[in-house]
């Protein structure tokens, strides 16, 4: 074994043990108990201990949905509870984990004793203050007001153990400085698949979009004045990596297959459009499969407002279709924006190792919509573990600064153009017009977001109906929920695909019945006794009915049809409280000192 993998070995046991010790208190106990002098010695060290504090979205970022209004789920999810329920401090105890933070601050109380180049030391150091902000923000989205430690906690300092939380206010002033710090020094060039500057300023960005925002709609903070200083921020960054010429819009000039080559493909190392990439290769044993858990009846299934969010092919609204709250599976698939079925299983789909289309699975709870972006239609097990997930895309980058502008009140044609419109000329969809736009906005997304208004209302929906759509079942749509104060939707129960009753259904586009709904009497025939389509094969029977029934399918209408019904429990977002989480109860039992905030006990 050669010098550098042993002292390799050792560093991650040194940090494995700091991430061990009991959170509870910060760690009241001995940080380490391998001497920092051991490790701090070169530029190496400083490498492999900052390389060691990476962490970043991947496969699993394709589940977040389940915390939306873009999915339904039978998990048991935390907002999903919170609504249901009766939550305390008692009942959220996740969340509140700082050994994280104490592995960064281990490094910057130590960096000093490697002997390296003043440009290398500032550029780890920037590295581990991006990392100090990536949690600080995680933890400030979570519960605002938190306690802020820039060095390792010394076990006896009471002060600083039994310290109440620093505001919202000066944590962001704090995580600003890290950014501005990790801008400054952090290398252009560096490893494949970590972050180097251009990643740091996409960070940037979407933390200086989701602040500003978040102060400008959120009242109960009394930061609204602040709020266009991280909104200038973040148009700024965002122009500078556009204008810097790095990165593209990724397209082939295939609309219909272009946008899913960024969720399944086996290398984005290269990618014009990647700016950060999760790398996953199972031949080398890091495997990242996503397949479990995202098709089928497992937890999660795309909501039917997630699908009625897509525009139509000519970049019409699909809330003006006649009856389009009626629209079978087939027939709501039609002419719409191409990215809805590289995101949705659409009839006709084919799923590996068959040759004929898929015929969606109809279950209890689930909307009846299968999810295949991310998913690898292949039953090659290593192709299934090892492709890449883009942590940081430029798309991003792109409506940050559309965002950003229409928020100043600054948005241009010409701002669209070089933003919006780039992700919609790569879907082959018509250009968002500002003018059109604005004088005629889609009342389906006038209705979820009643606390905006102005000259510039219909362009500010269909920017973040853009996001919605480009993002969809990345995990963003959470976050963006939560700084557009935008909680209430979370009371409507997700809903799946509509069925005008009981009878033969079409599900492939084929023009041919492939199942039938039946009443909760009927007794299913088994074997040749069912009846067979015009192909000769036999319809996939369903029980249909209320969902306090016994049956297969639940529909608002019981056997009269409807939408698929998910759940019936009443949900309600009191607001501002559930924009928060309380700290958990036993935290405050420790420290009481820490407060709770907005009416959490």
């Amino acid at each position: 074994m050669n010098k550098i993998m042993k002292k390799y070995i050792v560093l991650i046991a040194a940090v494995m043990a700091l991430s061990s010790c009991n959170d509870e208190f910060l760690d009241r106990y001995p940080q380490t108990s391998v001497a920092p002098e051991e490790f701090f010695k070169s530029e190496e060290d400083l490498e492999l201990y900052v390389n060691g504090l990476l962490t970043m979205a991947g496969p699993g970022s394709y589940q977040a949905g389940q915390s939306s209004d873009n999915m339904a789920t039978t998990g048991a999810v935390e907002i999903k509870n919170i609504v249901t329920g009766t939550p305390s401090s008692q009942t959220l105890t996740g969340g509140w984990n700082w050994g994280t933070l104490r592995n960064i601050n281990y490094f910057l109380d130590n960096y000093e004793r490697a002997v390296a180049s003043e440009e290398a030391i500032a550029h780890y150091v920037g590295l581990a203050r991006y990392y100090r902000a990536v949690f600080y923000f995680g933890m400030v989205k979570r519960y605002s007001d938190v306690p802020w430690y820039e060095h390792t906690l010394d076990p006896s300092d009471d002060e600083q153990l039994y310290k109440t939380q620093d505001s919202r206010e000066r944590v962001m002033t704090n995580v600003m400085e890290d950014l501005k710090f990790a801008v400054n020094n952090v290398r252009e060039s560096v490893p494949s698949g970590t972050p180097g500057l251009s990643a740091i300023k996409a960070f940037y960005t979407r933390l200086t979009l989701y602040e500003g925002t978040y102060r400008k709609y959120h009242s109960e903070l009394g930061l609204e004045g602040s709020a266009s200083d991280f909104l200038q921020k973040a148009r700024d960054m965002a122009s500078d990596i556009m204008e810097s010429g790095k990165y593209s819009v990724y397209s082939t000039g295939h609309p219909e297959s272009d946008y899913a080559t960024l969720f399944s493909s086996q290398d984005l190392m290269g990618n014009s459009e990647v700016i950060l990439v999760n790398a996953y290769d199972a031949t080398k044993d890091r495997s990242g499969d996503v397949n479990t858990g995202v098709f089928g009846d497992y937890e999660q299934s795309p909501s039917r407002d997630l699908v009625m969010s897509y525009l139509m092919k000519d970049g019409s609204y699909y809330s003006s279709v006649p009856n389009h709250m009626q629209l079978g599976f087939v027939d709501e698939f039609q002419d719409r924006d191409p990215r809805l079925m590289q995101t949705v299983a659409y009839p006709g789909w084919v799923r590996a190792p068959n040759s004929v289309p898929y015929i969606q699975g109809l279950n209890k709870n689930f909307t009846g919509y299968h999810q295949i972006k991310g998913y690898q239609n292949t039953t090659d097990n290593i192709e299934i573990s090892s492709a890449d997930f883009p942590a940081y895309r430029y798309a991003e980058v792109l409506l940050s600064y559309a965002e950003a502008k229409v928020e100043l009140n600054e948005l241009t044609q010409a701002d669209l153009d070089m933003s919006v419109n780039l992700l919609r000329e790569r879907a082959g969809m018509p250009a968002l017009n500002m003018v059109e736009a604005n004088m005629s906005p889609d009342p389906f997304l006038v209705a979820k977001y009643p606390n905006l208004s102005g000259s510039n209302l219909g362009v500010t929906l269909e920017i973040r109906r853009e996001r919605r759509v480009e993002f969809a079942v990345e995990g963003y749509r959470y976050d963006d929920m939560m700084r557009w104060h935008a909680g209430k939707l979370f009371e409507n129960i997700p809903q799946g695909m509509y069925f005008a009753g009981l009878g033969k259904y079409d599900l492939t586009g084929d023009g041919v019945e492939d199942i039938i709904l039946v009443s909760k009497d009927t007794t299913i025939p088994v074997g040749d006794e069912k009846e067979k389509n015009s192909l000769g094969v036999d319809l996939l029977y369903y029980k249909a009915g209320t969902i306090d029934e016994n049956v297969d399918v639940f529909l608002e209408n019981g056997e009269d049809g409807g939408m698929m019904v998910t759940e019936t429990k009443a949900r309600t977002f009191e607001e501002p409280k559930y924009y928060y989480r309380p700290v958990p109860v036993q935290q405050v039992t420790l420290n009481p000192n820490l407060k709770q905030i907005f009416g959490w006990n």
